[in-house]
């Protein structure tokens, strides 16, 4: 049986190439997007994933202090990465390292004083590899994609036409694929 390996150039491979073009940049060559991944699994061997949770347990979101995370994403984003793929690579080591957790923090539906929500900002959006979510948000493992669109949908403010224009920027399926590989990742380990 397969640990799931070869998946994961692939997957963090679509999240990348997807993250350039929702952000109008070509996407790297694909040695170069190749390497990336390389360089993201080897440090996922090295570090190991964050244990499992327990069956009831409900966890909690943490965090990475950026003396810690700094070092880990110059290792990913390699010697003299563009600003995008040194961004690209900040976010996927949080994702690979946050600790599990199963109850969300909601930030995909916050709003600010105004009634809006940061988050369904399309600009912002563009900027995160995991869309409106967290990069650890529990939503992207428990949902299938029906139900994570239509929970977002439901909490959407403003016309959500533009939700639907632009799923793959506010919901990509690529980051739920990673997210789902590093959930079994973790299991086969933990």
């Amino acid at each position: 049986m397969s640990d799931g390996a070869e998946e994961f150039p692939e997957i963090v491979g679509a999240v990348l190439r997807r993250f350039c073009a929702q952000n109008a940049q070509p996407s790297p060559p694909a040695a170069e997007v190749a390497a990336f991944a390389a360089r993201l699994r080897a440090l996922v061997a090295e570090r190991g994933l964050p244990r499992p949770l327990a069956p009831g347990e409900i966890g909690a979101p943490g965090g990475m202090a950026e003396a810690e995370c700094a070092p880990l994403v110059a290792r990913v984003a390699g010697a003299g990465a563009p600003p995008l793929l040194a961004e690209a690579a900040r976010q996927l080591v949080k994702a690979c390292f946050y600790p599990e957790f199963t109850v969300c923090r909601d930030s995909y539906r916050e709003t600010g004083a105004d009634g809006s929500c940061r988050r369904q900002e399309l600009a912002r959006a563009r900027g995160r590899v995991s869309g409106s979510h967290c990069v650890d948000c529990p939503h992207f493992v428990a949902l299938e994609p029906a139900a994570h669109l239509a929970l977002l949908d439901r909490a959407w403010r403003g016309d959500p036409a533009r939700l639907h224009t632009h799923r793959e920027i506010f919901l990509p399926e690529d980051f739920r694929a990673l997210r789902r590989w590093l959930h079994r990742a973790a299991r086969r380990t933990g």
